[in-house]
């Protein structure tokens, strides 16, 4: 072969091998795919059925200090405590970050910590400041985790507590004032609500 012929050859196979390195580009690998975002989503029918037991529990307690009932106010914080406790917040949806299951999971210790306490005190007064607390905790629980079964009532009560004020969730727009008893248990406005399930 003479001299030409091997350097058109040689030529002829960097072009060839050049025009396919150009025009072959790697496969991209999973790892180099962006991962879609997390779209918040409706929370399981299991943990809106866990988060359906606490608030009906709450509801039952915040109607035992309409009436002043101690006995079922002590009843109801201990079932109220049970439903804390058994929060599923392993199971909310849209949390990639985990922020807000540890923030419910924050909530919900609160809530069954004061459910406790209500049941330990013998004040009427002291459990009532209690119930405040807990109401405090489960509002933000409820807008946090976006709880979307039923619309929650955000009530106030302006004279609670020496005119300090005190708030109460509700299933119902009709003010029934835990902190006041059946002294004034009307007295009170609706404060805010949410509604996730419209979503």
């Amino acid at each position: 072969m003479n001299r030409s012929a091997i350097v058109l050859i040689v030529v002829l196979v960097a072009i060839i091998a050049v025009f396919k390195f150009c025009n072959n580009k790697p496969e991209p690998q999973a790892d180099d795919q962006r991962q879609a975002p997390l779209s918040v989503g409706q929370n399981t029918g299991s943990f809106n059925a866990s988060f359906g037991r606490l608030l009906s529990a709450y509801y039952t307690l915040k109607d035992a200090f309409v009436v002043s009932d101690t006995l079922k106010i002590d009843s109801a914080a201990g079932t109220v405590r049970l439903a804390a406790d058994s929060l599923r917040v392993n199971e909310i949806k849209g949390d990639s970050t985990g922020t807000i299951r540890e923030m419910a999971q924050s909530f919900s210790t609160s809530i069954g910590s004061s459910a406790v306490a209500i049941a330990g005190e013998k004040d009427l007064e002291a459990k009532r400041r209690e119930l405040n607390i807990i109401s405090d905790a489960l509002w933000s629980l409820t807008r946090t985790v976006k709880y979307d079964g039923e619309k929650v009532y955000y009530q106030f009560c302006p004279m609670a507590f020496n005119h300090q004020g005190g708030y109460w969730l509700s299933d119902k727009e009709d003010i029934q004032n835990p902190y006041l008893g059946d002294k004034m248990s009307t007295c009170g406005e609706t404060a805010d609500s949410v509604d996730y399930s419209k979503r």
